[in-house]
């Protein structure tokens, strides 16, 4: 049923899909809303409009970098931003060693932490803000968060063509 409306949608408009793609993938990796948005639904997008022809790998990957990016680039500058004051909320009081904890840890592996946050879905929005609220390096943080967003579109590519191999 919502997949039979989401076909016509696509069908009727499919020139604005191109729009959702990065939408979707910035909503699913920001800070907080990503929490309640699934991945699952970029990956259904893209499967539906691979299998259909209305886009090719090529077009749909770039867009869903941008997206993803966008978010981690705006939750690490969140994290920057209001990570001193962070430290002074109730919560943080509360938890301060195990915050003191994570942050040791982000800095210590943090590249790692990095990659391996953008491909856990449960944490993907989290480890962004936690990073900068860490004070880890702007450009340590970019680099490393570009091989991992590159990583994750890369993988998203691999399931969008094994998925829409199965439905054409």
């Amino acid at each position: 049923m919502i997949g039979d409306i989401f076909l016509e949608w696509i069908e009727a408009y499919h020139e604005y899909a191109f729009f959702i793609i990065p939408a979707v993938a910035f909503l699913e990796a920001t800070v907080g809303i990503g929490l309640f948005v699934s991945g699952a639904i970029l990956l259904s997008i893209c499967t539906v409009l691979y299998a259909q022809d209305f886009a090719t790998l090529w077009q749909m990957l770039p867009l869903a970098f941008l997206g993803a990016t966008t978010a981690d680039h705006m939750g690490y500058f969140l994290g920057r931003r209001f990570g001193p004051d962070f430290h002074h909320t109730s919560f943080a009081k509360k938890y301060k060693s195990n915050l003191g904890k994570a942050e040791a840890l982000l800095l210590k592996h943090g590249e790692l932490s990095i990659i391996i946050g953008r491909l856990v879905p449960a944490v993907r929005s989290i480890v962004p803000l936690l990073t900068g609220v860490s004070g880890l390096s702007t450009a340590k943080y970019i680099r490393y968060d570009i091989i991992a967003c590159g990583i994750w579109v890369s993988g998203l590519g691999v399931l969008i063509a094994g998925f829409g191999g199965l439905f054409t």
